[in-house]
């Protein structure tokens, strides 16, 4: 299986997508003080991150 320049932004996309989620979830149900805040605004920070690599798919 060859991994091209696509595949490889496609599974970082994937793979950001996956540790925002987790980020959000721990900051919505492990932390309630402001540590909450913290961990749920760099989780919509990755968000934006893998919003970015997809949108380089097909132009690098």
């Amino acid at each position: 299986m060859a991994m091209d320049k696509n595949t490889v932004l496609a599974w970082a996309t994937f793979i950001m997508i996956i540790v925002g989620l987790a980020l959000i979830a721990l900051g919505a149900f492990r932390y309630d003080e402001i540590a909450g805040y913290g961990f749920a605004s760099v989780g919509i920070g990755f968000f934006a991150i893998a919003w970015v690599f997809n949108a380089l798919k097909g132009r690098v």
